[in-house]
């Protein structure tokens, strides 16, 4: 085999390297461009990243957390950084007691304080309010916190009657099983705030089932129908009262109007007697003529005899209309009175 060096002497370490050298130095010359193209790229795909509203930038440097960006556009060395996003908005929510429309039966049954059988079901909505306690506290956070509600939930279930979770205290649970669940979730330092617990269903079993929901439908009832008989009461004894008042004013007002009438009366019958003091018969013979005037006015058809008149004339006086009989009277009533004068 030839050697490109001559001869049959091995080749001089010195020019090899020389040559490698020289070759590496035109190659990079030419290759150079392209590679720092190539790696500004790289930079470009895996050192940028957007952080979305409503979310934050959780930034660890070889392992380490070393800040937080908030929403916008960012940048973080490749290889050595790391960028968790998390969105802090978002309103999750977990199952306890079942899994869409399949009941787990494992975590949905539990005894209540009477030692009676139960499954509840209850929805646990959450936010995300620490990031890093978030990442780094817990190693599965939403497993931690459905295993943690579950047992919050046999615990306050555990320490009330059936009925009262079945019937009137499921509000109850739901606010006594917020603040146990937040209180250990603060415990373990998770990050996470819960927003609201919801307690979908809780029957009895089985077997027993129909029974107990009789006897719910059966306490309605008997609810609706004392809020009824409340809500009557309520509406009649205002009225009764409104109309007892109206009695009361009605009574008072007679009352006034009467003792008005009377010392009215009493006072005109004074006034009159007064007169009649002054006067006798002129006052005696007026009310007579006013007494007349007020009864003739009554009467349709009369018939007057005058006794003084004697011989061929006819003494009558036929009156058939009341106009005639006022006219007849306040004529007499006149010449009586200037006789009396």
């Amino acid at each position: 085999m030839s050697n490109q060096f001559g001869g049959g002497r091995p080749p001089d370490l010195a020019d090899v390297m020389a040559q490698v050298s020289d070759s590496l130095g035109r190659n990079f010359r030419k290759l150079g461009p392209v590679v720092l193209i190539l790696f500004l790229l790289f930079l470009a795909a895996t050192g940028f990243y957007q952080v979305e509203p409503g979310e934050v930038g959780v930034v660890r440097t070889l392992g380490k957390e070393t800040g937080r960006t908030e929403p916008g556009l960012h940048f973080r060395i490749p290889l050595l950084q790391r960028v968790d996003v998390v969105d802090i908005s978002e309103v999750r929510r977990i199952e306890v007691g079942f899994r869409g429309d399949q009941v787990k039966a494992a975590e949905a049954q539990m005894l209540t304080g009477d030692e009676n059988m139960v499954q509840a079901q209850m929805i646990v909505q959450y936010r995300i309010a620490d990031p890093s306690k978030y990442l780094f506290r817990l190693a599965r956070p939403e497993d931690t916190l459905r295993a943690t509600a579950e047992v919050v939930l046999r615990s306050v279930v555990g320490r009330m009657t059936i009925d009262d979770v079945i019937t009137r205290g499921r509000g109850q649970v739901q606010t006594e099983s917020l603040e146990e669940l937040q209180r250990l979730m603060n415990t373990y330092e998770s990050g996470i705030e819960i927003t609201e617990v919801k307690l979908q269903s809780v029957d009895p079993p089985d077997p027993v089932k129909d029974a107990f929901h009789d006897v719910v439908r059966a306490r309605e009832e008997k609810e609706k129908l004392i809020n009824q008989a409340r809500g009557y009461q309520e509406d009649l004894i205002p009225r009764a009262r409104g109309e007892a008042q109206q009695m009361l004013r009605s009574a008072e007002a007679y009352k006034e109007q009467r003792v008005l009438e009377a010392t009215g009366d009493a006072e005109r019958f004074n006034a009159l007697y007064a007169e009649y003091r002054k006067a006798e018969k002129v006052t005696r013979r007026r009310l007579h003529l006013e007494s007349m005037e007020r009864v003739l006015a009554k009467v349709d058809s009369k018939t007057i005899v005058d006794r003084q008149l004697s011989g061929s004339t006819l003494p009558i006086l036929p009156l058939g209309n009341k106009p005639a009989v006022r006219a007849a009277v306040g004529a007499t009533v006149a010449t009586e009175q200037g006789a009396a004068q």
